[in-house]
């Protein structure tokens, strides 16, 4: 039995397929196939079944992911303790989408350098569902999403922080010095909406759509910064986070509308597997981030 072999299995069994098993981990789909059947019949079992392009775990290949994953942390954990000598080293992989990563991790970034500079902090910008999939997957330690409630069995999860939206124009749009709104002053207005897969977009669609607005004329974008720089130019009106729109509010580049968004409530919150081996520079950058972003 192979550790490439285990790797392999607890891949497929994450992604159900074997193409993309084998994009992972860099092999062609006939390596896969290969590494699974020696697997097997060293095993004397069939591990997993083929169902048109999908990849179902048999009943024993249930039955042994959960020590092929225990195997794989402890290898991960004696090669990080025979490499140590005494000062803090090794790689943290962090995930987090666009916002987070410009408004809120910084300061946490920053402050775990000072105190660790041994310790190499890789950072991969993911989106939606990229961030749960690649924590699963274990292609990342920790992930930081703007969510509702996102633990679960698989997911450890760190609630950071509360936080608000706004509904934004520039100053000079027609519905910018309002002092209330109904519903049928965003008739034939265009919203502009990050990605579908954003955590909040739907719910704020949603919203509106249950307060009696029409379809929405929508254009949709992958940045929030280049929203903002749309709505400044006048193109729209945009919904998103505090975090990214305090210093233009501030500065009077935007104006917040007075239309309640209290129903549209997330958190930023911090992620790891349940499952994954928490390595002293892993356990050291969780403990920086409760410290640096916990807002009580």
């Amino acid at each position: 039995m192979e550790i490439r072999q285990l790797k392999t299995f607890c891949t497929l069994a994450s992604t159900c397929s074997f193409s993309r098993t084998a994009e992972l981990s860099s092999y062609v789909p006939s390596t896969i196939t290969m590494q699974i059947k020696s697997l097997e019949d060293e095993l004397g079992v069939k591990l997993l079944d083929r169902l048109g392009k999908k990849v179902v775990l048999t009943d024993a290949g249930q039955q042994f992911l959960p020590y092929a994953t225990k195997i794989l942390n402890d290898v991960e954990e004696a090669k990080y303790v025979s490499s140590q000598h005494g000062e803090n080293k090794g790689t943290v992989v962090i995930g987090a989408d666009e916002v987070l990563c410009a408004y809120l991790l910084p300061s946490l970034f920053k402050r775990f350098r000072e105190d660790y500079p041994g310790v190499r902090l890789l950072f991969r910008p993911l989106s939606g569902q990229e961030l749960k999939s690649s924590l699963r997957e274990g292609h990342v330690d920790v992930i930081f999403v703007l969510d509702e409630f996102a633990g679960g069995k698989d997911f450890h999860s760190e609630l950071l922080k509360k936080e608000s939206f706004h509904m934004v124009v520039s100053p000079d749009h027609l519905l910018a010095a309002r002092s209330s709104l109904v519903i049928d002053d965003f008739h034939r207005q265009h919203f502009l909406l990050t990605e579908k897969n954003c955590s909040y977009r739907t719910p704020f669609h949603q919203s509106l759509l249950k307060k009696g607005a029409d379809a929405l004329t929508e254009l949709e974008f992958h940045s929030v910064e280049a929203i903002k720089q749309c709505v400044v130019a006048g193109l729209g009106i945009a919904v998103l986070p505090e975090m990214a729109l305090k210093e233009d509010l501030r500065a009077g580049r935007l104006v917040a509308l007075p239309w309640d968004l209290s129903d549209v409530s997330f958190s930023a919150q911090m992620l790891w597997h349940r499952e994954k081996w928490i390595s002293p520079s892993m356990a050291a950058f969780i403990e920086i981030a409760k410290s640096e972003l916990i807002v009580i």
